[in-house]
């Protein structure tokens, strides 16, 4: 599960900075869930950090860099993992929300902002799991 370039095109991961710029992403958006009433409770763990390395090694996983998500937790099964969570509407528009607001804070330039973004909105409406 990787958005591998083509052997002559720079994956996005190396065109937008690599580990450094996924780490600010995951870092801004963690922010946002930290004080957000609705997502904080669904991150059991009193410290956000290691959900924080799990979605930073997906990510530069996912978009061309090192394979180390894979390595230490299988295959991602991203609805799988969710699944113990109760994903709605509004979980996946606050999650929506921070995440914006974090990929904007990259500043980066087109296309990456937009390839980007179209994957995380993506995502973020595959996880739904109840529209209660």
């Amino acid at each position: 599960m990787t958005a591998a370039p083509a052997p002559d095109e720079v994956s996005l991961y190396d065109a937008i900075g690599g580990e450094p710029t996924f780490r600010r992403l995951v870092d801004r958006f963690y922010q946002g869930v930290a004080a957000d009433p609705l997502l904080r409770p669904m991150y059991p763990e009193e410290d956000l950090g290691p959900a924080a390395d799990r979605l930073t090694l997906f990510l530069m996983q996912y978009w061309g860099g090192p394979n180390t998500y894979s390595a230490s937790r299988g295959h991602p099964r991203l609805r799988m993992r969710h699944a113990p969570f109760k994903v709605d509407p509004a979980a996946r528009d606050a999650w929506l929300t921070h995440m914006r607001e974090a990929v904007d804070s990259l500043g980066l330039p087109e296309p990456h902002h937009t390839a980007l973004w179209d994957y995380l909105e993506r995502a973020a409406y595959f996880m739904v799991n109840s529209m209660e």
